[in-house]
């Protein structure tokens, strides 16, 4: 069967409140339901912005699908001499990459970072190569990587829209979902020399349900989170960037996370709307086709979206026989408000077989014998 069509919704995603929604401080903001990509809420989601350490979400993904985890880093001058946050890495330090990666998604090193782009591509500037190309095969078009850290360099940015896209990919790793939900981790090298890391997401430490996933924080960034969390079968995203102050990043990620999971809950509009369409048949014994969803379509709403949602159709005034199973009959939209949130093809339950000469030959034989039964 064909899967759900979202690329409607996903040129267009439509955003939709409740009654009353949240004030944050930050300059950028987005909410985003995993399963469906909707987004729940928004500020300046699309503008471009310096995203500071979140960038590491990259990193890490990248890094993860070029490397044999078990290989080991060897550290340069440059990787070591990297400022800002860090592990501590020295120049000629061997570290294992597996271990490295805790380095750069707990701690936040600027200098694993490093170390880890030489090793996977030979030097930062082919390794923002790789980045850059798997954000185009995301669909993440309003981003640009220059570093493997995020440390403020022109032309380095992104969008809250663009990173909940990066984030949303890389928590269907497995790797990194426990990376990024990890929140003490003692870090080893070959020499047998450890580092104690500390993950730098408080919410990992209080938030029900929190699984990730990394911070940020540089002069022209502001304070940056981007977090995943899931309560209740539903699982979001929800990103703020530039905010003010640490304490401010938490509490206005809180108020976002509480905002959605109090107001939306998973709906599977198909048991809404229940398949009840007809379309007559030609050519056939049979008389009708009673089309069938492709599959189901589950999607974060609110009570008062599930009361206003409408439908339209789109189904054939008829059909030629031979019809076969899960052939496409016709499609259904479902709307809100004159917006297209999903779109879900009808298909042939069965297959309906075109009249025999011998069926044709039946037919003429029935009506005669009906009609007959007029003349005595």
């Amino acid at each position: 069967m064909k899967k759900i069509i979202w690329i409607l919704f996903l040129l267009f995603p439509i955003v939709s409140f409740a009654d009353t929604t949240p004030s944050i401080s930050g300059y950028h903001a987005i909410v985003i339901e995993r399963n469906s990509h909707r987004i729940l809420y928004e500020k300046k989601a699309f503008d471009k912005a310096y995203i500071a350490s979140t960038t590491k979400i990259m990193t890490c993904i990248v890094a993860l699908e070029n490397n044999d985890l078990n290989s080991v880093v060897k550290v340069s001058k440059k990787a070591a001499g990297t400022g800002g946050s860090d592990v501590g890495l020295k120049e000629n330090d061997e570290i294992a990459l597996s271990e490295l990666l805790y380095g750069l998604m707990l701690r936040s090193g600027n200098d694993a970072a490093v170390a880890i782009a030489e090793h996977t591509a030979g030097s930062v500037e082919e390794f923002a190569n790789l980045m850059n190309q798997k954000a185009v095969e995301l669909g993440a078009l309003s981003t640009h990587f220059v570093t493997p850290h995020g440390l403020d360099t022109d032309n380095h940015y992104s969008t809250a829209y663009d990173m909940a896209l990066i984030a949303d990919y890389a928590l269907h790793n497995e790797t990194f979902q426990k990376l990024v939900s990890t929140t003490f981790y003692t870090m080893t090298f070959k020499n047998g020399k450890t580092k104690e890391l500390k993950n730098t997401n408080p919410l990992l430490f209080s938030y029900p349900g929190i699984t990730g996933v990394k911070t940020g924080y540089t002069g022209l960034a502001g304070r940056c989170l981007v977090a995943s969390a899931k309560q209740n079968g539903m699982e979001l995203i929800a990103i703020t960037f530039g905010e003010p102050s640490s304490k401010l990043r938490i509490a206005d990620t809180t108020k976002l996370l509480n905002y959605c999971f109090s107001n939306y809950s998973l709906c599977n509009i198909t048991e809404l709307y229940p398949a009840q369409f007809s379309v007559p048949v030609k050519k056939s014994l049979e008389k009708t086709i009673l089309p069938i969803y492709e599959s189901d379509l589950i999607l974060p709403l609110t009570e008062k979206e599930k009361q206003n949602l409408t439908i339209q159709t789109y189904l054939p005034d008829e059909v030629n026989a031979p019809v076969e199973v899960n052939q496409e009959i016709g499609k259904i939209q479902f709307l809100l408000n004159d917006e297209i949130l999903g779109e879900l093809n009808l298909l042939c339950p069965r297959n309906i077989k075109k009249k025999t000469t011998k069926d044709y030959y039946f037919s003429i034989l029935t009506e005669f014998l009906n009609y007959s039964d007029y003349l005595y």
